[in-house]
């Protein structure tokens, strides 16, 4: 099933689209958990379990109620001028060897990354903004918890 999320109003033209659809499993009662990390949602990550209820249109609809499953999302978006020449899946073999999983999204070339509860988030945190800082990739933080947002 999909669940259809309405976006915030693009600022600069971000984000691109302003509806997007989540993959979900459904668990009863209204109740369904994410099954991959979104590309442009905030505060969703994988296994995060949402309610919804049905629009008009027969449609999934939030209805804004979020139990966190300890997962958190990152989208990168790799630039042209970088070392990994804009390309998508080159960003999926950097972070996999810190056991990171995520997904494309080729139209807008952004990797949405699935970071679990137990992922070295220094280690993370140091790369992204290494990364960032040498013009390879822009991040943006869709769900972060408490610990990442201590990090320097």
């Amino acid at each position: 099933m999909q669940i259809h999320f309405d976006l915030h109003p693009p600022e600069h033209g971000w984000p691109p689209v302003a509806v997007e659809s989540v993959w979900a499993e459904a668990l009863g009662d209204g109740a369904y958990r994410v099954d991959g990390p979104p590309w442009f949602v905030l505060d969703l990550a994988v296994g995060d379990v949402v309610t919804a209820v049905p629009d008009a249109a027969g449609r999934l609809r939030p209805t804004g109620d979020v139990r966190r499953s300890g997962r958190l999302t990152v989208r990168v978006v790799p630039a042209y001028e970088g070392s990994l020449r804009g390309d998508p899946v080159a960003v999926l073999d950097v972070f996999r060897p810190y056991g990171v999983a995520g997904k494309v999204q080729a139209t807008y070339r952004v990797v949405a990354l699935d970071i679990g509860p137990d992922a070295d988030l220094h280690a993370l945190k140091s790369l992204l903004d290494a990364g960032e800082a040498e013009d390879d990739w822009f991040y943006e933080e869709g769900s972060v918890n408490e610990a990442w947002c201590a990090l320097p």
